[in-house]
């Protein structure tokens, strides 16, 4: 009996590793560990180069976020008259918000916002009406002006080193002419839908306006509403953060960019006043809303300046406004923006253009005005959570 247990045993010993037998439990294998002189197998996955590997991780991802990114400019693309009337009430706010704060130490809160808000209204009502009144004061002299700049224009385009003959000059003004009698209804339809534009924009502004006085009276009540509502509770500390440090980047570049603006217009206005050019006052009032766009705007309107000095005042005073424009170039290049600009936007000028232009691709004009602030608050917003402690 011994014996026949142990043949049964030896044939049991003797089966083969991983075998089953039917009715008995699963059998489990164990690795044993590669001999030393034999190297693992390396997986598919692996097998590609290293900075490849990290190449697809990092697209992928970038992928991700540029979808993402997408998806936000078209929700805001589909409302942009919303978007940019909130813009504008944040940039109001922003302006107006250290002038409520002192009224408000002698008025109460709603009649501060209602002085600041009132006051701001009639001066640039008043400053918008004395530009309309010098304009239609001298529309009979310039008109005489601008008529004999255009001869002066047409005679130096006659001389060296351009030699265009009369019948080149008038050819041109006749193309123009059968241009726009070709094109009469599609002109119109065009001012007909820019009337629409006009109603659009002073919707926005009405919205503007409304929104700016709950931003002026209790804009920290209402963050701190967003946040405590919208936020899970461990989010809101860092993200309180972040908000905060996206309001001082937002109100500091605001505030910057208006000093930088006046202080160029009125450079600007001396000068055209001292060299006597035509429209001076509405050309400096261009100068100042130009300003806006950073590394661009300025230019644009100068250049618009050497025109008018061209035709009202000849070539001795359009090149002095050249002049003017790289010198107050430079100045804002190298002075104002570092003086003014560095304590609240930190961004390289090679950041600035690129944004610049990416803006006036996306959304035209609005796009090239909100970009500068736009990445300067996200910038402000990722180095705010990235100094939080683990």
């Amino acid at each position: 009996m011994g014996d026949a247990r142990r043949r049964s045993a030896g044939r049991g010993g003797g089966r083969r590793a991983g075998s089953t037998v039917l009715g008995s439990r699963p059998a489990y294998t164990v690795r044993l560990p590669d001999p030393p002189g034999r190297k693992a197998p390396v997986p598919a996955a692996e097998r590609t180069v290293p900075w490849l590997r990290v190449a697809a991780a990092y697209a992928w991802r970038l992928i991700l976020v540029g979808i993402v990114v997408y998806g936000v400019f078209s929700i805001l693309g589909s409302f942009q008259l919303i978007a940019v009337a909130l813009f504008l009430a944040l940039v109001v706010t922003s302006v107006l918000r250290p002038l409520t704060d002192l009224l408000n130490r002698f008025l109460p809160r709603p009649l501060s916002v209602a002085v600041a808000l009132v006051g701001s209204l009639l001066l640039l009502l008043a400053l918008l009406a004395l530009v309309g009144s010098s304009v239609a004061g001298e529309s009979a002299r310039l008109a005489g002006e601008f008529r004999g700049g255009v001869r002066r224009i047409e005679e130096w385009l006659q001389r060296p080193p351009f030699r265009l003959g009369p019948h080149a000059l008038a050819g041109l003004q006749r193309e123009v002419t059968q241009y726009v009698s070709a094109h009469r209804a599609s002109l119109l339809t065009s001012a007909v839908n820019e009337l629409g534009r006009v109603v659009e924009l002073v919707t926005g502004g009405a919205l503007a306006l409304f929104a700016s006085v709950f931003f002026l009276h209790s804009g920290e009540h209402l963050w701190g509403w967003v946040r405590d509502q919208l936020l899970p509770s461990r989010a809101r500390p860092p993200w309180d953060r972040a908000g905060r440090a996206a309001w001082r980047t937002f109100s500091g570049y605001t505030r910057g960019i208006i000093i930088v603006a006046a202080t160029n217009a009125v450079l600007v206005g001396v000068a055209l006043f001292v060299l006597r050019v035509p429209l001076a006052l509405p050309l400096t009032l261009l100068e100042f809303f130009a300003a806006f766009v950073p590394l661009v705007g300025s230019p644009v309107a100068l250049g618009v300046a050497t025109v008018v000095a061209l035709a009202g005042r000849g070539p001795l005073t359009a090149a002095a406004v050249l002049v003017l424009i790289v010198v107050i170039g430079q100045l804002e290049g190298h002075v104002l923006h570092p003086l003014v600009m560095s304590w609240a936007v930190r961004l390289h000028p090679l950041v600035v253009a690129v944004s610049v232009i990416a803006g006036s691709i996306v959304a035209g004009v609005i796009g090239a005005v909100v970009a500068v602030p736009l990445v300067s608050v996200v910038w402000a917003v990722l180095r705010a959570l990235r100094a939080l402690p683990p």
